[in-house]
């Protein structure tokens, strides 16, 4: 059994003053009307404008090499702008799985060409990206997926579906997983390999999904014999497992997972402070500083080229957790006193936050499939 492992990392004079220079931005942004703050902004506030204009600020690819388009920077700056960006609730989605994900998956596995071409539009706020992963019948059991990649002279074709595909809608592109080569018996992690797919290309269908709340933010997304040249293959044939774990980990570990709701505890804070008990309000801080310091240590670990899988997957968990306890918490409080009383933009948070809560716990990962991850790593299964 491997021990969990959360270095602590204490935030330097630097890191300080970048903090409050995105404050500074995000403040002047707030006045001039660019944005209107709004729960869950990384997935349901797409604005392509907002993203360009962080891609001018140099907040988007902070830590991919200048040559690309990126600036070079340590991972834990980014930590500190998107920490700011979701406190604000900063109309984010747009850009986001490109810059958390998608653009690491090219560093690491695509070919120079992609890499100058597709990386500096990413960082300029103008390339969006979408996850192919999940399937109809295959969402927490993903080796199950039926998307099939077959090899031809040129290059391949793909013939699937992938569902839930957050921003697909405006993407340029999907890294897709599909299969490749049949299991080895029982084993379905293998024959799986990750393709680069432009969502133009023909025989590619987008369709919406809409949420309970009337939003369009997933889709649907239909192969229908898709021609991909030979460079579409994403990294090694086969080896698409392997690199949607590593991915994965940079999903699940960031600030996302514990301040999606923070917004809505802030514009409590300002108004009805005294309708929170103390002790409710001291454990939701105790549980907040903890998650943070707790991401914080996985992004140093990933700037150090670590694998901190499971420990991203108990980030995970338990900032679900503490997002429906916040919630609970602030309903409780506005519950308390008349709805009269209360100003309309905590309401407005309250209802919006009640509505996309219940997906909290399926993005990402279910709550039982990453409850069997812990529980493998610690040796109880």
């Amino acid at each position: 059994m491997r021990r969990f492992h959360f270095p602590m990392v204490a935030e330097p004079a630097a890191e300080g003053a970048l903090r409050g220079r995105v404050r500074a931005f995000l403040e002047r942004e707030r006045e001039i009307g660019g944005f209107v703050p709004g729960a869950d902004c990384w997935v349901s506030r797409a604005s392509p404008e907002f993203s360009r204009k962080l891609g001018r600020e140099g907040w988007i690819g902070m830590t991919w090499p200048k040559a690309y388009g990126g600036h070079g920077r340590p991972a834990l700056d980014r930590f500190v702008v998107t920490e700011e960006l979701l406190a604000a609730g900063a109309p984010v989605a747009a850009h986001w799985i490109a810059d958390r994900q998608s653009a690491g998956q090219i560093l690491r596995y695509g070919t120079e060409e992609q890499k100058l071409s597709i990386l500096p539009q990413i960082a300029s706020g103008e390339c969006y990206f979408s996850v192919g992963m999940s399937e109809p019948q295959a969402g927490s059991d993903l080796a199950a997926i039926q998307t099939k990649a077959t090899s031809t002279q040129g290059g391949w074709v793909l013939q699937g579906r992938k569902i839930w595909s957050t921003g697909a809608h405006i993407a340029r592109y999907m890294i897709v997983l599909a299969r490749t080569s049949p299991p080895e018996g029982r084993n379905r992690h293998v024959g799986l390999s990750q393709f680069l797919v432009e969502l133009s290309r023909p025989g590619v269908d987008v369709s919406g999904i809409r949420d309970i709340a009337g939003a369009v933010h997933f889709n649907e997304v239909v192969f229908d014999g898709v021609e991909l040249p030979a460079d579409a293959l994403l990294g090694a044939e086969g080896e698409g497992w392997a690199q949607c774990m590593g991915e994965l980990a940079m999903e699940r570990s960031g600030p996302e997972r514990f301040l999606t709701t923070f917004i809505m505890l802030e514009a409590a804070l300002d108004t009805i402070r005294d309708r929170i008990s103390p002790i409710v309000l001291g454990d939701l801080i105790a549980r907040l500083v903890a998650l943070r310091a707790m991401s914080r240590g996985i992004a140093l670990r990933l700037q150090n080229g670590e694998d901190p899988g499971t420990e991203a997957v108990i980030v995970k968990q338990l900032g679900n957790a503490f997002e429906k306890r916040l919630f609970s918490a602030i309903r409780d409080a506005i519950a308390s006193k008349p709805e009269t009383e209360i100003p309309a933009d905590l309401l407005s948070l309250r209802d919006e936050t009640q509505l996309r809560l219940p997906s909290h716990s399926l993005r990402g990962g279910t709550t039982e499939i990453l409850r069997g991850v812990i529980a493998r790593q610690l040796g109880a299964r």
